[in-house]
């Protein structure tokens, strides 16, 4: 789908690739109960681990857990300006020093949703603490975590640091959303999310959810994905991208191409309906672990002129607990999927990292 909510790809090279081998897994949740009531008799979640997990002998682990944005999945962490900056050896989050978990969100890569359940527009409708409590039972039920380093997430992942900060406060050393604000979608973020699920609903083709496999409304998807791609997008970025008329028209083209090859409908949709009632301002005074929430100027999805994370940071969180920054434009920020470009940002990382290892 469109970079914005999950991130801009890029290669991995032989001669930055120097992380283990990702070891995949599944666990399944028999009979998982929704915020909603509704049900499902298996829910599968799909995770990835790097590194080996460790107990120290005051019974905190070596546990990093991090989470992506919405239409992404572990996968997008394994690229060369993510992995290639933190997991080789020597860096922040060595996978040789910490047990690394990436886990596919529910709605997301290999993890129950939609279009692989067999149960298309039935799948129950999740909401983001749906997800916060399906990864705690896979951490504590599954891979026998019960305690933290870091929760680490990228836009509907940096959302939902902030709720694993209010529903378990005890349970991580250190907090850093990224490319998220700690209030209820509303604004331009609520219209631009319902305009892409109107757009998906209007077109006849999507008969409800109930369109056959293969034969997705293209004309809906199509208009979400240009919205999605609208909103993600970085100016600077896309103007040096495609300087002229029709190299701007090739590339949108390209990049609409690719979404539609690779986009499920109600997958989207049901991605983007998940923050309907995310919410956790009420909440930030719950939140115990230091923490560092970092956004771009030139996010437009969580714009930096409303101000928004530092008025909230400062009258939610304790006094002294949370520390907000805002980065600056330059030619290496890329908009929202900034997130995942963690050249950016790791100074900051290291700072929380070396705040809490005092403690």
């Amino acid at each position: 789908m469109a970079e914005g909510l999950s991130t801009q790809q890029s290669g991995t090279s032989v001669s930055s690739k120097q992380w283990p081998t990702p070891r995949h897994g599944e666990y399944i949740i028999q009979d998982f109960i929704f915020s909603s009531g509704a049900t499902i008799p298996q829910l599968r979640l799909h995770y990835q681990t790097l590194g080996t997990l460790k107990t120290s002998d005051n019974g905190k682990t070596n546990a990093v857990l991090i989470m992506h944005g919405t239409g992404g999945s572990s996968e997008q962490f394994l690229s060369t300006q993510f992995a290639g900056e933190l997991f080789n050896p020597g860096q922040l989050l060595d996978a040789q020093k910490y047990f690394i978990i990436l886990r596919d969100g529910i709605g997301h890569g290999q993890s129950s949703k939609p279009s692989n359940s067999g149960l298309r527009a039935r799948f129950p409708h999740y909401r983001y603490q749906d997800m916060v409590h399906a990864d705690y039972r896979l951490l504590t039920e599954h891979l026998g975590v019960n305690h933290l380093c870091l929760v680490m997430g990228t836009s509907m992942g940096g959302m939902q640091s902030w709720l694993w900060g209010e529903a378990h406060p005890g349970f991580m050393d250190a907090l850093m959303p990224l490319a998220s604000l700690p209030v209820q979608i509303s604004g331009r973020n609520r219209m631009w999310r319902k305009m892409a699920m109107d757009a998906i609903q209007a077109d006849p083709a999507w008969q409800g959810g109930d369109y056959a496999p293969g034969e997705q409304p293209r004309a809906g998807l199509n208009a979400a994905l240009d919205i999605l791609t609208l909103m993600s997008s970085s100016p600077l970025q896309y103007q040096a991208q495609a300087p002229t008329r029709d190299e701007a028209d090739s590339f949108l083209e390209e990049k609409i191409r690719s979404g539609l090859a690779t986009t499920d409908a109600n997958d989207l949709l049901f991605a983007l309906d998940a923050s309907f009632d995310y919410d956790p301002r009420p909440d930030l005074h719950k939140i115990t672990a230091p923490l560092i929430a970092v956004n771009t100027a030139d996010d437009q999805i969580n714009p930096p002129e409303l101000q928004i994370l530092e008025k909230e940071a400062k009258a939610g969180l304790r006094e002294g607990l949370g520390k907000v920054v805002v980065l600056p434009i330059t030619e290496e920020t890329r908009g929202h999927g900034s997130h995942t470009v963690a050249k950016l940002w790791k100074h900051l990382l290291e700072e929380l990292l070396l705040k809490t290892e005092k403690t």
